[in-house]
């Protein structure tokens, strides 16, 4: 009974640890951004995706485990010769995905190495399109025509190049001591070209400048002689209307007879004191009788005043 007991125990044992066997292989669980390729009896039955998953033991396997993540490949550093014959040192990094598990699996034994490999010789081939001064200039059409390239290629091996990125290029120690040497005359002739733009600059603002300066002084003098004539002529007319007025008010006083008799006594006046000051500045002065004696001077002084009054300016009213 004992044994029987026995036998009955070791067979569910075992019976369990077929199932969990059977379960164990038939159960997937898939990562995710992962891909299992599974194999029938050697050849290619599916691929199972992200999540749990099953497979018939025994007669299923996986045979390729491909990660659908983004990969970052280092480049190794290469030489290549441009166009004008410059032997240049180029590296990069490389950004590579899997879209197609089942190409990548058996479209290609490495894809890793394929895709490397091919980043190599096309840059390669597209530095020898170009002179050195272009691949300085040009990097994103290298980058740009090594990813047509990639992906060309990569389209049977179930990748995509997204994009490609390169690091360094360094060309021999020759080439860099002239570029520096280039470099260095191309930053004197800037700074020659600027030293001299700032002189002509300046050598303008003090030419403007004093050419403003020579305008201001014109404009000042051209102001203050306007203001002088407005100035002269304002006080001649000032002076021209005082007279008139001094004038109107001696006509007006001297249309009256005490006017009149004021006039001619400083006619007379007049007459007496030019003929002493002819007798002061001459040694010798010739006189008649009469006209020497003070009556008959002030009577010529009168006949004078007789005249004037009988034309019609000196008369009362007269114009």
């Amino acid at each position: 009974m004992d044994t029987l007991l026995s036998s009955a125990a070791a067979f569910w044992v075992g019976l369990a640890i077929i199932v969990m066997i059977i379960l164990n292989s038939s159960v997937k669980f898939v990562p995710q951004n992962t891909a299992y390729v599974v194999e029938r009896f050697g050849k290619f039955r599916t691929t199972l995706t992200a999540g749990l998953k099953f497979v018939f033991p025994i007669i299923d396997q996986v045979a390729y485990k491909v990660s659908l993540k983004e990969l970052a490949l280092d480049v190794p550093s290469q030489s290549a010769i441009t166009k004008d014959n410059i032997t240049l040192t180029v590296d990069g990094v490389l950004y590579l995905k899997v879209i197609d598990p089942e190409k990548s699996s058996y479209g290609i034994d490495n894809y890793v190495f394929g895709v490397t490999q091919l980043a190599q010789t096309t840059m390669r081939s597209e530095i020898g399109k170009i002179t050195l001064d272009r691949t300085f200039e040009e990097r994103d059409l290298l980058n740009a025509a090594i990813v047509h390239a990639i992906n060309e290629a990569g389209e049977a091996w179930g990748t995509t190049c997204l994009r490609y990125e390169i690091k360094d290029i360094t060309p021999p120690k020759s080439v860099l001591e002239a570029m520096e040497r280039q470099m260095k005359a191309e930053r004197d002739k800037r700074a020659t070209v600027l030293d001299s733009e700032a002189q002509r600059q300046s050598a303008i603002n003090v030419a403007e400048g004093q050419k403003q300066s020579i305008v201001l002084a014109a404009e000042a003098q051209r102001e203050q002689q306007i203001l002088e004539a407005q100035g002269e002529a304002e006080a001649i007319t000032t002076v021209a209307m005082a007279q008139a007025t001094a004038l109107k008010t001696v006509g007006d006083a001297a249309a009256t007879p005490e006017g009149q008799k004021a006039v001619q006594l400083d006619l007379a006046t007049r007459a007496i004191t030019a003929k002493a000051n002819i007798a002061k500045e001459s040694t010798v002065v010739l006189m008649d009788g009469k006209s020497s004696e003070a009556g008959s001077v002030v009577a010529e002084s009168m006949a004078v005043v007789a005249a004037m009054n009988s034309t019609d300016a000196f008369r009362p009213g007269g114009s």
